[in-house]
């Protein structure tokens, strides 16, 4: 099978590399407007570079499209006028109107994907695997400033990846949405059903981070998608009184996952695709609705940008003399009152930065449980 990429930016670069590496693959081409760079690609990965997009469609089977955002429909266009299959970098196109055009004008016969790469983080089927009923779910994907251009806001360029997870495991047809943020910052109540779902992502960190923090009634799960851990907390049956204070039993449990490159496990998976003639797991149709959601959630942006400033606050949140008012009523200065019992806890676990992991193979497994105890003032 002959494979093509079109674009050599990061993403391009990896599918170059990825699909030079597969032996069911018979060669690899590489287009960009940047014909050096083009070339110097095809040579570190024993590609051939194409003098325009045209020549590249009529010597492969299928590509892989990882120009920016707003050219995905018109080389996409061009790779169904020369009925070849494809693989679009998510988001599927810049906008829900410019894929439902993709959508309609794309042939039955042709196998095309769209790549949610999380979809095939190994941590999602695991974490799909113990999830019954969410009660609260928290993810968070945040990166350091960067200087790639992908012609999309934070929400298509990162946040889509939480939104497809969480599409994946609820229903996307039944999703409420309020937000928040800017282009380069956003925060999201998503709400699947009766399930709350908070999302964030950042362009602006000084900490890479790749979250899942998911509660259940009896249990709670923590992921890491960069290192590929996934750490289950089970809540304890008894609670004993020991001198005023008591002694919670927890069991922890850490599940053992078999570990991979999730692009190289996403580009395997298209040519096997292509190969049998076997939909691809991520449709159009699925990408198009997480743009959708996604859209959705950016509405925010305009809100800001058309009057300078967020949504305004209700009345008694703007009003400091009402929140004064408020202190004195109930005695306590605000705070709450002392039969509240209140309780601090973290509210979500934070990845340390890092790549995709790559490494052997290890059978999906779980450590024995391991028992501690935790003490606290009564």
């Amino acid at each position: 099978m002959d494979l093509g990429v079109f674009g050599t930016g990061v993403m391009g670069q990896n599918h170059v590399r990825l699909y030079s590496g597969m032996k069911n693959v018979d060669s690899v081409r590489v287009y960009d407007i940047n014909k050096d760079a083009a070339q110097r690609v095809a040579d570190q990965n024993d590609a051939i570079a194409s003098d325009s997009p045209e020549d590249l469609l009529r010597r492969v089977d299928a590509v892989s499209i990882c120009v920016p955002t707003p050219h995905h429909l018109d080389i996409a266009k061009m790779a169904i006028a020369h009925e070849v299959h494809m693989l679009i970098e998510k988001p599927i196109c810049q906008t829900v109107k410019q894929a439902r055009e993709l959508n309609e004008c794309t042939s039955p016969e042709l196998i095309v994907g769209v790549g949610h790469i999380e979809r095939f983080n190994p941590i999602v089927s695991e974490i799909k695997k113990i999830i019954r009923k969410p009660l609260f779910i928290d993810a968070r994907r945040h990166n350091p400033t960067s200087s790639r251009i992908t012609g999309t806001s934070v929400v298509e360029d990162l946040m889509i990846h939480d939104v497809d997870v969480m599409a994946h495991l609820f229903d996307r047809s039944d999703c409420e949405v309020i937000s928040r943020g800017t282009p380069d910052v956003c925060s999201a109540l998503l709400t699947f059903g009766d399930v709350p779902v908070s999302l964030s992502a950042s362009r602006k960190s000084s900490k890479k981070i790749r979250s899942i923090y998911i509660e259940e009634e009896d249990l709670t799960i923590e992921g890491d998608f960069m290192s590929q851990e996934v750490t289950v907390y089970r809540r304890p049956e008894t609670y004993e009184s020991n001198n005023e204070r008591y002694v919670q039993e927890n069991v922890i449990e850490k599940v053992l996952v078999n570990r991979v490159e999730p692009l190289n496990r996403e580009l395997q998976v298209f040519v096997d695709c292509v190969r049998e003639g076997r939909p691809f797991p991520i449709s159009q149709k699925e990408a198009t609705m997480n743009l959708e959601i996604c859209e959705r959630i950016a509405r925010c942006f305009s809100a800001v940008q058309s009057t300078g400033r967020a949504p305004q606050k209700r009345q008694q949140e703007a009003d400091p003399a009402s929140h004064s008012r408020r202190r004195v009523q109930n005695g306590y200065g605000g705070l709450p009152r002392p039969s509240q019992g209140v309780v601090h806890r973290p509210m979500g676990y934070h990845g340390s930065g890092g790549a995709d992991v790559q490494g052997p193979a290890t059978a999906s497994a779980r450590d024995p449980p391991t028992t501690f105890h935790q003490n606290f003032e009564s």
